[in-house]
């Protein structure tokens, strides 16, 4: 799903322009990359768009030419037209969306596929588990490549094989036809997931991205909340859980066509190919991309994205207890996908399409969330000005207001839920958890880059990792709770281990930065 399912790049952005300028000209590795590039003799970056640079006269210590883009020619993605970066904006945030629904969707009516197929319901979640599973396996892959091949080239490769193994879903058989073809699906529908943060790193400035990116994160937190409500219609009105993963089917079809309209946005791959047709041109070999000088080998690159999330959620406490607190809040949401149909349809007796209606309590809650995030930065700033450096913990006070609202969710969830009370309550619910769940996950993931700016791409990839590893689970065990322990009683377990792990953020507010200062990976004061 997107961080929850994934905001990989936090809102507002995390990084001014003059440090993400220092980051490219010392090499290091920001949170869309997962390559160390070093750079030979190179200009800075201006404020807002890449350094102009003439081929003729940029030369590196090895006498190449080094390739960098020409001033008035609108070859730098960020000097587009605003309408050429809204389309790529929009179109991205489709994909997304896209995505995101495929990972919930099929919840709409999840009891009358395993009927169909002859299966037992623990067997029929699978189909959720799979496709969740999918998310940690694919950015493994799909991060590297896409400095290898581009971000375009690497989206229509995604969208194209999630559009053919959405096809098994819709015309299965058997339950082994399902299950392999929504695991191929996860894992090939997780590029957009991986790389749409960065695309609209490449085309908006820093100080331009705010709304982009709360439109990104919007599809991100909305679209596994849509699923439900789309699916739980679509099987009521056309009695069949087949036309669920037709839809999806159709809609993923559509919104690959972007793929192969938008154009690249990667830098790096621009200036490679711009390099390549002076080369053929003038018959030589001479020139570079600024980007290729001194650049470490895709092998070893891949193997870097591989081994180092989890030598970092291994040895780095941070890493490994926020990775965990935002996997929790991952399986929460998962968790409800089941609990709402339970609270609505089995105890008050509604159908399939108005218990999907209960998501857009959620879907409040996020909207609310995203109204107030700026706040969120105005303390962020007063911090930093005050310390007069920048302060990673000072990422930290939303997260630390909305882990209060998380337990308080779930008490209320799990105690309205008896037969004859009104609906009010476990909505309310929804509303509290939606809010907590964007402003814990935008705060934790931002605290995250920033305590590891060095090593960002690889400290999300180890967080991501964790919680699609964990949030894949569960489907295997969320409804047995419900059913073994009963529903009010498994809802206290979950809002205790929400208390339980309550004080984490308040622990890293006040004892972070000692423990940056013992690490050799974190980010020094």
């Amino acid at each position: 799903m997107i961080e929850p399912v994934e905001a990989e790049f936090a809102r507002p952005p995390i990084y001014t322009n003059a440090q993400e300028a220092a980051f490219e000209d010392q090499g290091v590795e920001l949170a869309n990359s997962v390559s160390r590039i070093s750079y030979a003799q190179q200009p800075t970056r201006q404020a807002t768009e890449h350094t102009i640079a003439s081929p003729e006269h940029e030369k590196d210590l090895k006498g190449r030419i080094i390739v960098d883009f020409d001033a008035g020619r609108k070859e730098d993605p960020r000097s587009w037209s605003k309408g050429r970066k809204w389309f790529v904006t929009l179109g991205c945030a489709a994909l997304c969306l896209a995505v995101a629904l495929g990972s919930a969707m099929p919840t709409g009516d999840l009891s009358g596929t395993a009927k169909d197929l002859r299966v037992s319901d623990e067997v029929i979640f699978l189909t959720i588990a799979l496709f969740v599973l999918g998310f940690g396996v694919g950015p493994l892959f799909f991060a590297p490549l896409s400095e290898m091949i581009g971000r375009k080239w690497v989206y229509t490769i995604s969208l194209t094989l999630y559009f053919l193994f959405t096809l098994p879903s819709a015309l299965a058989k058997n339950v082994a036809t399902m299950l392999a073809g929504r695991m191929i699906a996860g894992i090939v529908s997780s590029a957009p997931m991986t790389n749409v943060g960065g695309s609209i790193a490449d085309i908006w400035a820093v100080e331009e991205r705010g709304v982009p990116m709360a439109i990104f994160s919007c599809t991100l937190f909305m679209g596994p909340c849509l699923g439900p409500l789309f699916g739980g219609w679509i099987a009521l009105k056309t009695h069949t859980w087949r036309n669920i993963y037709w839809v999806l089917f159709g809609f993923i079809g559509l919104v690959s066509l972007f793929t192969l309209v938008m154009p690249e946005t990667f830098a790096p791959i621009i200036l490679r190919r711009k390099a390549a047709r002076l080369n053929k041109e003038n018959n030589t070999d001479v020139y570079v991309s600024k980007h290729d000088v001194d650049l470490v080998p895709f092998s070893e690159r891949l193997k870097t994205a591989m081994y180092r999330p989890f030598i970092l959620m291994i040895m780095e406490p941070i890493i490994l207890f926020m990775s965990f607190y935002l996997s929790f809040i991952y399986s929460l949401l998962y968790g409800l996908f089941f609990a709402f149909p339970i609270a609505f349809e089995q105890i008050r007796g509604w159908n399939i399409g108005m218990a999907g209606v209960s998501f857009v309590s959620i879907i409040i809650g996020i909207m609310i969330a995203m109204c107030v995030m700026p706040i969120q930065e105005r303390l962020y700033k007063k911090h930093c000005e005050k310390a007069g450096k920048s302060v990673p913990e000072a990422r930290l006070y939303m997260m630390m207001f909305g882990c209060i609202f998380m337990p308080i969710s779930l008490f209320i969830f799990a105690f309205t839920s008896y037969p004859g009370m009104t609906w009010v309550g476990p909505c309310i619910a929804g509303v509290l958890f939606g809010f907590s769940m964007v402003v814990i996950y935008i705060s934790a993931n931002s605290y995250i880059v920033d305590s590891y700016s060095n090593f960002a791409a690889s400290a999300v990839a180890a967080k991501t990792f964790m919680r699609s590893c964990i949030g894949a689970s569960v489907p295997m065990w969320i409804t047995i709770c419900y059913k073994h322990l009963g529903f009010q009683y498994a809802g206290l377990m979950l809002a205790c281990i929400g208390v339980v792990i309550g004080p984490i953020p308040y622990f890293f507010f006040f004892r972070g930065g000692a423990i940056r200062a013992r690490s050799t990976r974190a980010t020094s004061d």
